[in-house]
């Protein structure tokens, strides 16, 4: 049994849905090839049982020969057997082919959102690409899965036909053209089915929408006397309803008796055919009887191929809308993949864009008057952003040119819009990397965040919901910190870290992070003044670049453009 999630997915071929499809076939061939082969055993099996059984009334019952009656007894109980067993095993092959296909799209856009960061989002809604793995990928294993019963109906139908020709020409073409036409009529009908059904589970989402937001504001409305206005259109909803539903209650009701009337028609022909057949001595009974048996198998294979049509124009639909996301590119591109480079802790990080130096094992603040500015500085020195013909130094290298691994471990930016993901707290917070006890305790006092873990019922160790919302946005943020500071990057990039938390936790963070960061690199974007007055150094941005640079203290008294932007104007 294959162990899923893949070590590796691939690299997809996204040239085109039928390309892509068959990318993933290939992938899984042993698997499908397994699918097949039971597939084409459990229906071929079933479709001789009423050969067996004819044989067995023309042989055993017809002539009274009890030893020939015992053998295809025999035979039907053998067949029996074959199409139980190979009917689990086939089944068992189908889950696994259509896991296997459904988990390698889903890694493969798991992957695609990983790698392209904030390009996937900006190029494709993020409601669309949750439904493409959620739904799509689970399209395209559909496909796979009903590959192996495809392959027995092909088989299947071919084995029948086979047999009904030979024993009679007539009655054989009767059964194997009447039935796909008998599906084909049937067919008909199920297309505006779905169409009608589709308008009425639609009409039903907007009267439950309507009834939601109703029951959501019921005492605003009734403090402006609006029941009777809700009633009238909540009245007009459910009839149109009604009507969907009356609607779709036709067709339903053509349907249920198509399927009974037709087939009983169809039957009735055969039978009659096949009575006269017997009277005239071209046919035996066991040979209608077997017809009948036939006739009544060769459903389940036509249905069956529907049911491939309908799957591989899911999966293609399908299959188109992981391509569109597949084929999203990261604004950033890894250029030397397994380079290996020495990267030096010690060595300073220096932006030509804006002229910014950021000496290695000191706090290092940058204040903006505009802070798109400097948040746009912290994506240049992740290398989140690139600007061309300007790549950012680390020492001597470009660290365009170092591999992005590397990079992503040697700089760290922790955004300014913190975001926390459903689990344990403490797995999150000390990340793949892994954290004692002592540091997970030094991170948290440092962020201040003793306070949020004092109110959970299971402190370090409860499960967040979903995306933090749990917690407040200072919350959030001082856990973000702690996360942040557990990595122990060399370099670590903090963008308005304290924005969300009031003035008392802000100075226990400023006061504590200088300590907590010693002899490491730590830059900060803020123009915090709590946080500005514990850095070594200050930057100050104006129209991008760099205009002044000293301590705190000292672009106070020298710079009025700082000084405005710092306190924002109360002295004046």
């Amino acid at each position: 049994m294959r162990t899923l999630p893949y070590a590796d997915p691939g690299t997809p071929n996204i040239d085109g849905p039928w390309r892509l499809l068959g990318w993933i076939a290939r992938g899984q061939k042993l698997t499908l090839a397994i699918g097949v082969l039971w597939g084409c055993a459990w229906m071929c099996a079933q479709a001789l049982i009423p050969v067996a059984v004819g044989r067995g009334i023309n042989e055993g019952v017809v002539v009274h020969d009890g030893s020939a009656l015992l053998l295809w007894s025999g035979a039907v109980l053998g067949l029996a057997c074959v199409q139980a067993l190979s009917g689990v095993l086939r089944h068992r092959a189908a889950v696994s082919n259509w896991l296997q296909a459904s988990f390698r799209v889903a890694q493969l856009l798991g992957y695609k959102a990983a790698d392209t960061g904030e390009a996937l989002p900006r190029t494709v809604p993020t409601g669309e690409v949750v439904a493409t793995v959620t739904n799509d990928a689970m399209r395209l294993g559909g496909a796979y899965d009903v590959s192996a019963r495809f392959a027995g109906a092909i088989a299947s139908y071919i084995v029948v036909a086979i047999i009904l020709v030979r024993t009679s020409v007539s009655l054989g073409l009767l059964v194997l053209l009447g039935v796909p036409v008998l599906t084909a009529v049937l067919g008909l009908l199920i297309k505006p089915l779905q169409k009608r059904q589709a308008e009425q589970r639609e009409e039903s989402g907007k009267l439950t929408t309507l009834g939601a937001d109703t029951v959501a504001g019921l005492r605003v409305l009734r403090g402006i006397g609006g029941e009777q206005t809700f009633v009238t259109r909540y009245r007009h909803r459910s009839q149109i309803v009604r009507e969907t539903g009356v609607r779709v209650a036709g067709v339903q009701a053509v349907l249920d008796a198509a399927q009974i009337l037709l087939p009983g028609i169809f039957v009735v022909l055969v039978t009659w055919l096949g009575a006269r057949l017997v009277v005239q001595g071209e046919i035996e009974v066991g040979d209608l009887v077997m017809f009948y048996g036939l006739s009544a198998f060769l459903v389940t294979p036509l249905r069956t191929a529907t049911e491939m049509v309908d799957r591989l124009t899911r999966a293609h639909i399908g299959a188109r809308r992981v391509i569109n996301v597949l084929r999203v590119s990261p604004y950033v591109l890894d250029r030397t993949p397994g380079r290996r480079v020495d990267l030096s802790d010690t060595a300073p990080l220096h932006d030509p864009t804006s002229g910014a130096t950021l000496p290695a094992g000191r706090l290092t603040a940058v204040v903006s008057r505009r802070p798109e500015e400097s948040a746009a500085l912290a994506d240049r020195l992740g290398r989140f952003s690139e600007v061309p013909g300007a790549p950012v130094l680390l020492g001597d290298e470009r660290i365009d040119l170092i591999p992005l691994p590397e990079m992503r471990h040697q700089v760290v930016v922790s955004e300014s819009d913190p975001r926390l993901f459903t689990g344990s707290l403490r797995a999150q917070l000390v990340g793949p990397q892994g954290a004692s006890d002592d540091e997970v305790a030094r991170a948290i006092d440092t962020a201040a965040a003793h306070d949020v873990l004092d109110a959970l019922p299971d402190g370090i160790h409860s499960e967040v919901e979903e995306r933090g919302r749990s917690f407040s946005g200072g919350q959030r943020q001082r856990l973000s910190l702690a996360r942040a500071l557990l990595t122990d990057a060399p370099t670590l990039v903090l963008v308005e870290p304290t924005s969300a938390v009031d003035a008392h936790t802000e100075a226990r963070i400023a006061s504590r992070m200088r300590a907590h960061r010693s002899g490491q690199t730590t830059v900060v974007m803020t123009a915090s003044p709590l946080l500005l007055d514990h850095a070594d150094h200050v930057l100050f941005l104006d129209g991008g670049a760099v205009v002044a640079e000293g301590t705190h203290r000292e672009l106070l008294a020298s710079t009025p453009a700082y000084r405005h932007t710092v306190i924002r104007g109360e002295d004046e």
